[in-house]
């Protein structure tokens, strides 16, 4: 369900908004999420037609918290909308309308019907520099070759585990890693270039 196979239907998405309630907010808000940013984050998905649950990512991937780049596409542009400016801790109720779900089209594998108003609740746990980012980028490059190598990921993704301080399963590291890869390195070379990396930069969202 992270994929968003749906984008806004045409000229309704301006009149139709995302609706943000905040449920809790920290003490210590920052920093907050942007564009580009790497989130970790737990969701529940509901119908707001009946309240039915949909998803909820704590059943799925062993209940690890989902990680995704925000502002990208990589969730529907709703939740993209919805989870901007969010600190860790922070934990909202969204609602969003279909133009920026997943349209007249519904969403069938997901059980999702035609022209649904979703409600997510969301908990997010930690915000991250993205891995767009060219600090990003040269923080990963330990050799400064403008390319990065499986072992400098490797690198940078045990860090990252580290510093979060969540417990995952061993073979989560392994499968990110590879996921990084299948979708990065275009040319398959076994590296991700600069340009690969900086797939987002322009993106439009």
């Amino acid at each position: 369900l992270l994929a968003a196979p749906a984008r806004a239907e045409g000229g309704t998405a301006a009149a139709a908004e995302v609706q943000i309630e905040v449920l809790h907010l920290p003490e210590a808000c920052s920093p907050k999420s942007k564009k580009g940013d790497l989130l970790n984050a737990h969701y529940d998905g509901f119908l707001a037609s009946d309240g039915s649950k949909f998803y909820c990512s704590r059943t799925q991937n062993e209940g690890h918290p989902k990680w995704f780049v925000l502002g990208v596409g990589q969730v529907i542009k709703g939740l993209d909308i919805a989870m901007m400016n969010m600190c860790p801790g922070e934990k909202r109720k969204v609602t969003i309308p279909p133009s920026l779900a997943y349209g007249q089209q519904g969403y069938a594998q997901g059980k999702i019907p035609p022209n649904a108003t979703l409600i997510f609740e969301i908990e997010l746990y930690a915000v991250n520099k993205g891995p767009r980012s060219v600090e990003a980028f040269n923080q990963i490059d330990k050799d400064g070759d403008k390319k990065l190598s499986e072992l400098e990921i490797s690198q940078y993704l045990k860090e990252e585990f580290a510093r979060d301080g969540k417990k995952r399963h061993p073979s989560a590291h392994d499968e990110i890693l590879a996921d990084i890869f299948k979708k990065n390195d275009h040319d398959g070379d076994g590296f991700i270039s600069a340009k690969e990396y900086n797939v987002y930069q322009h993106d439009e969202l």
